[in-house]
């Protein structure tokens, strides 16, 4: 194809170099300009990947016309009004978890993307993990028999000084634990079982000093009959010690495990086949971190320039929010919320 896909990236921070370096990797694309409001980090992020810096966003989507999509990489807070001003300068849009902080964003996020016809991707990185595909494929084979129950567990350490580096994490518009570090596991635990009927939550703040939560236990019931669990925390000592799913059924057991979904270590089925040997022993590759982003990037890349639907799009992203939401709002009140 002659026309690059050009991006933009909007926040120069901690998750912009797995979009920027993943970018990298995609044929027929460039990365043409960033924006952050710190200059000193726009500056140094553009020296590095070569290309154009500014300190305002509005002034970047005024300017460059040229621009294909906008990458949303800043402070969750702000990503319902970038995603809305980008929509509403022809841009398509990939916006970072969680894609707003309530419904009411999200609804409009859509909406602005929706009257402009421009294609809203939201990130769900730990999908396109290796074991996960493998998972999703077995439960869409039905390999599981009845699947009664699904577990996600988030066992992570971030000490104080994490929460000190920049003023909003912590805070109740950066949400917490379960909003911020436990999203795409609370996303995948709602993507691999389906919709939710009832959650009932707990959640405290109990080694940091922030606002939000630093854990959260949620007990789910599925409308198709299944329970599930989410466990997560930041107060792990001294480092991060899992990110996993656990699916059971009738005849089958998987643990998709590793620190952040990444190593496949239970693999049972009644109907073991030659395959499953090698599906039992396999992982993703050493920098976990990277994978995922290049494979959903590629997909919103095809989704731009063959102009087909987006496969994480934002109202699928809107139901995790939902989800999470919800969870919020049972543990706010202490009673068992139905959906």
């Amino acid at each position: 194809m002659g026309k690059k896909v050009k991006f933009a990236i909007i926040g120069c921070g901690r998750v912009a170099p797995k979009h920027a370096e993943s970018l990298k990797k995609i044929a027929h694309v460039e990365l043409t300009v960033v924006c952050d409001k710190n200059e000193d980090r726009a500056k140094s992020f553009a020296e590095k990947y070569d290309c154009r810096y500014y300190t305002d966003y509005k002034e970047l989507l005024k300017k460059e016309k040229d621009v294909d999509c906008i990458s949303v990489c800043t402070p969750h807070a702000y990503h319902a009004e970038i995603t809305i001003n980008s929509a509403n300068a022809g841009k398509h849009v990939v916006t970072e978890k969680p894609m707003a902080m309530n419904l009411e964003e999200a609804d409009k996020m859509i909406a602005a993307c929706k009257k402009n016809n421009v294609k809203l991707f939201v990130v769900k990185q730990n999908r396109y993990n290796k074991p996960i595909k493998k998972l999703k494929e077995a439960i869409d084979k039905g390999r599981f028999g009845k699947i009664f129950y699904g577990n996600t567990t988030v066992y992570w350490s971030r000490p104080q000084e994490y929460y000190d580096q920049e003023p909003w994490l912590g805070t109740k518009a950066d949400g917490g634990v379960l909003m911020n570090q436990a999203s795409h596991h609370i996303d995948m635990i709602r993507w691999l079982m389906g919709d939710v009927e009832s959650i009932k939550a707990t959640t405290g703040t109990l080694t940091h000093k922030i606002e939000s939560e630093d854990t959260g236990l949620v007990i789910l019931k599925f409308r198709n009959g299944s329970f599930g669990t989410i466990v997560a925390t930041t107060c792990v000592f001294p480092h991060n010690l899992e990110g996993s799913v656990t699916i059971m059924g009738t005849k089958g057991t998987v643990k998709v495990g590793g620190v952040a979904l990444n190593k496949m270590d239970i693999w049972n089925f009644e109907d073991w086949n030659n395959d499953d040997e090698i599906i039992k022993t396999s992982h993703n590759p050493p920098k976990v971190y990277a994978f995922g982003h290049l494979e959903f990037l590629k997909e919103v890349v095809e989704s731009i320039e063959k102009n087909v639907p987006p496969k994480v799009d934002g109202e699928e992203g809107r139901k995790t929010l939902e989800l999470i939401t919800n969870i919020y709002k049972s543990a706010k009140f202490n009673k068992e919320i139905k959906l």
